[in-house]
């Protein structure tokens, strides 16, 4: 049986869709299902050719000096970046399985990233959202499931800072708090 590695994954975007914008930090922190941190991945990446930042994006950047400046430090070409995430994530101890909140927009930028610039994703096509599991775990609606209406013990007090690698690490012990409280009999 083949162990899973749930990689909490973080990213920061000028925009709203890969390839019109850019991905400006990408941050994985992987875990085992009784949450220990087996590693971790950061990078930040050089902005796409021809690509803008999206007017309400860099209007919300404005408002967040401290974490533009951290996903503005030295950025890489993003092939590099692409191709050394790409050998992180298969050289897990386990297979790798994406996790977000919201998965469905990391997990876009993502998939396209490695698709583009590496031709695979070890992800393969699958995607789990940390909101959605909540949802159903708590039996709820989903506008009732997100981080504010969380058991606090869940979210072990510590901020979303729009720092990647923070934000991947906070969302990765999110997760196993969740799925530990789920397998709990």
């Amino acid at each position: 049986m083949t162990i899973e590695i749930y990689v909490s994954t973080d990213i920061e975007t000028d925009g709203p869709i890969p390839g019109p914008h850019s991905m400006l930090s990408l941050a994985s922190a992987a875990y085992t299902a009784d949450k220990q941190l087996v590693a971790t991945f950061t990078a930040n990446l050089e902005t796409l050719p021809g690509a803008q930042g999206h007017p309400k994006t860099m209007k919300w950047w404005s408002e967040q000096p401290t974490a533009w400046a951290a996903s503005r430090a030295n950025p890489q070409p993003p092939v590099e970046v692409m191709q050394s995430y790409h050998s992180w994530l298969v050289a897990l101890p386990g297979k790798p399985i994406f996790v977000g909140y919201p998965a469905a927009f990391d997990f876009m930028f993502v998939y396209w990233y490695l698709i583009n610039f590496v031709g695979d994703s070890p992800f393969a096509f699958s995607a789990l959202d940390i909101r959605s599991y909540a949802m159903a775990f708590l039996k709820q609606n989903y506008s009732e499931s997100g981080k504010d209406n969380l058991p606090a013990a869940w979210l072990e007090n510590l901020p979303l800072a729009h720092i990647a690698l923070d934000d991947a690490i906070q969302q990765g012990k999110l997760f196993c708090n969740l799925l530990q409280a789920n397998l709990r009999p």
